[in-house]
């Protein structure tokens, strides 16, 4: 097994909607969309966020788009209006995302 960076086989693109962020992680090859699936839970991508105190984290798969989409709700500290965090709008969050650690055959 080879461990890397989600990073180097998925790009991830994130926005929100006042208290709630919404993260997709995208393959970049059809063949590592598997992996994404397998290893980038909810659960993992929840533990990420614990320290913003998240909420539920659900997860849809999009496979003829090679993607996930992850729904965060309570991540942003109450929103870009509720918020004194730098970040309220969540646009940089996806980068979190990209660090967890993937195993390839």
């Amino acid at each position: 097994m080879t461990e890397m960076i989600l990073h180097e086989i998925a790009h991830a693109r994130s926005g929100d909607k006042g208290n709630r962020l919404n993260v997709s992680v995208i393959a970049y090859r059809q063949e590592d969309y598997p992996l994404l699936v397998e290893q980038v839970t909810a659960e993992r991508v929840r533990a990420l966020f614990q320290g913003r105190g998240v909420g539920k984290v659900r997860r849809f798969e999009l496979p003829l788009l090679k993607a996930l989409n992850f729904v965060v709700d309570d991540a942003l500290e109450g929103g870009v209006n509720g918020s004194l965090n730098l970040d309220g709008h969540g646009k940089s969050l996806s980068f979190l995302v990209l660090t967890l650690p993937i195993r390839r055959p």
